[in-house]
């Protein structure tokens, strides 16, 4: 929702397709390029994982969930943290703008959202971080639930 650098989108796109996702949606407007920057932070991965531009977050969301997908968002905010949700059926991860984060319209769609525990002192990671530990915590799960 929004991410906007390269070099995150990269990052992520190298992630996502390491943790075996299935593709990243992107919104047409305010989101980061398939470029070479973006390709060579994601080391080659937005060659092979497939990315959708669409118009509109939401009503792609409204899609995926008419399908039986469910929503997951990923914010410092929740009182849930990652671990404890199941995350072995069909999922979307629901990632914010580097500067705002997930936006209050599409943060009210989603059917969990759920905190990455933070111990240190700084108060969030950066989204490509994030992104990769949604990930993986979401391959784990199904690794270990096969």
């Amino acid at each position: 929702d929004g991410v906007t650098d390269v070099r995150n989108f990269g990052a992520i796109a190298r992630s996502a397709e390491c943790a075996g996702a299935h593709g990243l949606i992107m919104p047409v407007k305010n989101s980061a390029p398939v470029n070479a920057e973006s390709m060579k932070s994601s080391a080659g991965a937005l060659s092979v994982i497939p990315v959708s531009r669409v118009g509109s977050v939401r009503n792609t969301l409204r899609i995926l969930q008419s399908e039986g997908m469910q929503i997951v968002a990923a914010t410092e905010k929740s009182n849930t943290l990652l671990f404890e949700a199941d995350l072995t059926k069909p999922t979307a991860l629901v990632m914010g703008s580097e500067d705002v984060g997930i936006s209050k319209e599409v943060l009210k769609m989603c059917d969990l959202q759920l905190a990455i525990p933070i111990v240190g002192s700084i108060e969030s990671l950066n989204v490509s971080a994030a992104a990769a530990v949604m990930l993986f915590e979401t391959a784990r799960q199904r690794i270990n639930n096969r």
